[in-house]
């Protein structure tokens, strides 16, 4: 490997790191039920928060909340997911490369 490349890969690494520290900042929010239930997520999939409302609480109604929580959490992870291949995407070529995305 000569020089240039090795200067190359050390660049695209110092951009990856700055691209993933932004994704680990950047927070997405998810909903379903009416805003009943909204998880808030990070750009790396890391779930922040889950918050319910209290009118969906309901003892006989369980598989309905589970429902709703499931779609919440299913979106948000498709959204950082979505942000997390378009930001990194760009720098890799559109290569996947392993553990980014």
């Amino acid at each position: 490997m000569n020089l240039s490349m090795l200067n190359q890969a050390r660049e695209l690494k110092a951009r990856l790191d700055r691209a993933q520290k932004e994704l680990g900042n950047t927070i997405l929010e998810a909903e379903s039920g009416k805003g009943a239930v909204k998880v808030t997520i990070n750009g790396q999939q890391k779930i922040q928060s889950i918050k319910i409302s209290p009118k969906v609480i309901d003892p006989d109604k369980v598989e309905y909340l589970e429902g709703l929580v499931l779609k919440a959490v299913s979106e948000a992870v498709a959204k950082s997911q979505k942000l997390a291949a378009k930001q990194l995407g760009g720098l890799t070529g559109g290569l996947k490369i392993p553990g980014l995305f």
